[in-house]
């Protein structure tokens, strides 16, 4: 039998075996990096040699890189812990950029996904108040890519600061955190083949930040609590190993002028802005998205229904809501998304099996309406 074809990286991403790896040999090793005894100084050694690769991903200083327990309490560090009393974050931001603060201000986005820049700077003229803009580096369900220069540009003219989920651009397109001017920024390990539970914070050029936990003086007095030693290491072993990129945009461009040419109006989603070259929203005229999800796991294919943060539950799409498209529309509409272990015969599949699914489903749908 087949292996199943996995393709919702931008879910999670496999652990890769150099992470496994990694963590295997942390978790035998044992010992608390906060001890000064040689145990400790070994599990110290496996932390700060990680926190170098992960700033290393990212082209920051290590001592900037503050390691958590993913990029949800990342996010939720940098908007609640910056000490600015305003927040304005864009409309297709993850959820736990979206509900971190009470009375956050929403910057709609154009029909591409693409933050629209004047409504921002409209409102930063609004009030004098300390502000901080939150904006995504790249959308986890479209991949669309948003003009982070730009917005830090509008910040420094108004004096506000700026944080930039890179959860899911992290590994999948080149960046430096300084280059991009932010002075937050989150990443995930689990979106770059690292283990689930581990993230980072990195608070540029000593930006303020002010931790809600109370306990010891891990991370520089920034998180208490004592590090994931294993779940550290082994993301600084993904981190390593993503610093080669991807090379998977050939094989997702194909994949789409495909199923475009097949099925006439089907449609890309964000597909006129720059994306991340693993990511496709791509919608099957007449076939719903929780159909297709299911069709193509039987037949040995893993994609999703956009964001899997909803404990498993397909629920319309608030991104692409915020584009304007329409609900009908909306539900028809998959996400693929390639990664380190992906295959050029995965598409193949993919493309066969989507085909099979629109001729027996969404084809004959949409015919049977034309006749009644």
């Amino acid at each position: 039998m087949r292996a199943p074809a996995y393709l919702d990286h931008n879910a999670t991403s496999p652990l890769r075996p150099e992470a496994l790896d990694a963590m295997v040999e942390a978790l035998r090793a044992g010992g608390n990096p906060s001890a000064v005894h040689s145990a400790g100084r070994r599990a110290r050694g496996l932390v700060e040699t990680a926190r170098r690769r992960v700033a290393a991903l990212v082209g920051c200083l290590p001592g900037e890189v503050v390691f958590t327990s993913g990029g949800t309490e990342a996010n939720n560090m940098a908007l609640r812990g910056c000490g600015r009393r305003r927040v304005l974050v864009s409309a297709v931001e993850h959820d736990s950029v979206l509900k971190a603060c009470p009375g956050t201000e929403v910057i709609p986005v154009d029909r591409e996904g693409m933050l629209d820049l004047a409504a921002l700077e409209r409102a930063l003229s609004r009030s004098g108040d300390p502000t901080l803009i939150s904006v995504m580096l790249a959308n986890n369900e479209t991949g669309v890519i948003q003009p982070v220069g730009e917005v830090v540009r509008l910040a420094r003219r108004s004096g506000a600061a700026v944080h930039c989920d890179a959860v899911q651009a992290a590994g999948k397109v080149p960046f430096d955190v300084h280059g991009l001017g932010v002075d937050y920024l989150s990443l995930s390990a689990h979106k770059l083949g690292g283990p689930t539970g581990v993230g980072g914070l990195v608070v540029c050029r000593e930006s303020p930040l002010m931790s809600d936990r109370r306990g010891g003086s891990q991370e520089a007095n920034r998180r208490a609590g004592t590090e994931n030693v294993a779940g550290i290491t082994g993301f600084g072993a993904a981190a390593e190993a993503a610093r080669s990129g991807l090379s998977v945009g050939p094989w997702r461009d194909r994949l789409e002028a495909t199923l475009l040419g097949f099925a006439p109006g089907a449609r890309v989603f964000g597909g006129g802005a720059a994306r991340l070259s693993n990511t496709s929203c791509i919608s099957m005229p007449g076939v719903k998205a929780d159909t297709q999800v299911m069709a193509l796991d039987l037949a040995g294919l893993c994609v999703s229904a956009g964001a899997a943060c909803s404990s498993g539950k397909v629920q319309r799409s608030a991104v692409l809501d915020a584009m304007g498209v329409e609900p009908a529309e909306a539900a028809t509409a998959i996400r693929v998304s390639l990664g380190w272990n992906s295959e050029e015969g995965d598409i193949d599949r993919l493309i066969a099996a989507w085909r099979d699914l629109y001729i027996r489903v969404g084809k004959s749908d949409i015919d049977n309406a034309r006749a009644a």
